[in-house]
């Protein structure tokens, strides 16, 4: 049912008028983290390492979850069914991996002064060249899909928000990209955690608005329990509604997809800003317990909701959504713009709806955010000033950051719009935010055998974790949706990757981390074998 606002132009002024105190109260938040900042790169990337635990939790959970939260997985949900929902079990994994890996990062990193992951890693394998070069990329391949998806995310929204508003979908990710870029610039660290912290409550009062408001519209609890057990039965199956999901495939996602998530640069430096273990043991306790509630009570509902609601496609051609939804990734903003003026009212209702629409870009700018500011220390310590310019002071390196967070912004924006139209060969690699999510994953999980190595084995050597990292990023690119653009969809290399793919169905990031882990274990173990005793 439509909902009944006075005017389009009225419902847009409402949501121009929120959305708009909501930027500004974010500009507000950067002044005020620029004004308490102190001068030098470690104020600047970490915060002066005095983050407390309820910052620390609220930056790590908002830089977690993105628009994939809010946009990408109730997207996922309404094409797939009820096999998505299990994905939310990554969010256990994902704490364990805060409580388990956050606390020896942080002290390695206080020990030794460390802002980057590859500081910390190059440091431990004494590799100042080749090691950092290969972090660096793999930090890289993770942050521009996240900011991407997040830009494009942005778009989205205004697409959904302002039907009818001419190049609103562009509007939207011009406008999420500047503003975002301009309070990291402005403050940093400090004030990406402040806001981080502001857009955190924000997304998860949303998590938990949206799968209320879906409930309440279906009649509560038990007339939505009785319209879902009525969707078809391959929503309700495994592999779901495309075949997508096979058990092997959702098991390493589930696995692998939140350790990806925690080894990511942005977080690997949340770590190190934390003012000491006890937080980063509170965050992971809270991170499991907060986000598992609002993902199967809040997002989860939105999009098993979505599919009585909205029934999907399904033809022997494939799955496509409802006309009145367009695209997947809109089932949310769709239910909101749709559902709530009509249970509140089409004034509070729109309200209400913009609000909700304000947590999802909160959830885009909070990992958008994160991500620009750690690849800015990324290229400016592990590029800038260890390959190029040693001798550079801390000002100009500072500046380079900063030009950094402009020109990543420019290119992620770029490939967002140029990607939304249909005849872009990017479109198909762009379709979903989920997509976005496992492609990024593929790469950053494929730090994982060195981590554990310099953590608490200590036994790995630097030939063995250049060449482990070296071949888990090309076999996990290999298996990646990007792959086929670069070789050609019918050449015989595309073609044992679709055999391979059939025979076991993984994700990329397990195909990369497999061989990853095996060359690193064995080159280690032959060096250490000739070292003498």
């Amino acid at each position: 049912m439509s909902p009944a606002p006075d005017s389009v132009e009225s419902a847009n002024g409402i949501a121009f008028t929120v959305i708009g105190v909501y930027l500004v109260m974010l500009l507000v938040l950067g002044w005020m983290g620029h004004r308490a900042n102190k001068p030098g790169e470690e104020d600047y990337y970490l915060a002066g390492r005095k983050q407390r635990w309820l910052v620390s939790t609220l930056t790590i959970m908002a830089t977690f979850l993105s628009s994939f939260a809010l946009l990408g997985a109730p997207g996922m949900v309404y094409r797939e069914g009820v096999v998505f929902a299990l994905v939310s079990l990554n969010i256990p994994v994902a704490g364990f991996c805060i409580y388990t890996l956050g606390r020896r990062i942080w002290k390695a990193g206080r020990d030794g002064g460390f802002v980057t992951p590859a500081d910390m890693i190059c440091d431990h394998y004494k590799s100042p060249v080749a090691l950092r070069l290969l972090v660096a990329l793999t930090g890289l391949l993770f942050v521009l899909p996240y900011v991407i998806m997040q830009i494009k995310a942005g778009g989205d929204l205004a697409a959904v928000l302002f039907r009818g508003q001419e190049n609103a979908y562009e509007i939207g990710a011009v406008v999420l990209a500047s503003i975002t870029a301009l309070y990291i610039m402005i403050g940093g660290m400090r004030s990406v955690a402040w806001t981080d912290s502001v857009q955190c409550v924000l997304l998860l009062g949303g998590m938990l608005l949206a799968g209320i408001a879906m409930t309440v519209a279906m009649g509560g609890p038990s007339g939505f329990a009785k319209e879902v057990a009525d969707l078809p039965e391959s929503s309700l199956t495994v592999p779901g509604n495309t075949g997508l999901w096979k058990l092997p495939f959702l098991l390493s996602v589930c696995l692998l997809m939140p350790i990806g998530g925690i080894l990511q640069p942005a977080q690997w430096m949340r770590f190190y800003s934390a003012d000491g273990p006890r937080a980063l043991r509170r965050s992971a306790l809270i991170f499991i317990f907060v986000l598992t509630g609002c993902f199967l009570f809040g997002v989860m509902p939105v999009g098993l909701g979505g599919q009585a609601q909205y029934p999907l496609q399904i033809t022997a051609d494939g799955v496509s959504p409802a006309a009145e939804v367009g695209v997947f990734d809109q089932i949310l903003v769709v239910v909101a713009r749709e559902q709530l003026p009509v249970l509140f009212g089409s004034t509070i209702g729109l309200v209400i709806a913009t609000l909700l629409i304000v947590a999802t870009m909160a959830a885009s700018m909070s990992t958008a955010d994160s991500n620009l500011h750690a690849l800015s220390a990324v290229v400016t310590r592990d590029l800038y000033a260890n390959l190029f310019r040693p001798k550079a002071g801390e000002r100009e390196r500072l500046w380079v950051g900063r030009l950094t967070v402009i020109i990543a912004t420019t290119i992620s924006l770029v490939m967002v719009i140029a990607g939304s139209r249909p005849e872009s060969s990017l479109a198909g690699f762009m379709e979903m935010i989920v997509g976005l999510a496992l492609f990024a994953v593929a790469f950053s999980v494929q730090l994982l055998p060195i981590t554990i190595d310099l953590l608490f084995v200590k036994r790995g050597t630097r030939a063995g974790a250049v060449s482990g990292l070296a071949v888990g990023l090309v076999f996990a690119f290999a298996f990646t949706s990007l792959f086929p653009l670069f070789v050609g969809g019918d050449s015989t290399l595309m073609g044992l990757v679709g055999t391979a793919k059939l025979v076991f169905p993984i994700h990329a990031a397990a195909w990369g981390l497999i061989p990853n882990a095996l060359i690193f274990v064995i080159v280690s173990f032959a060096q250490n074998r000739k070292r003498p005793v």
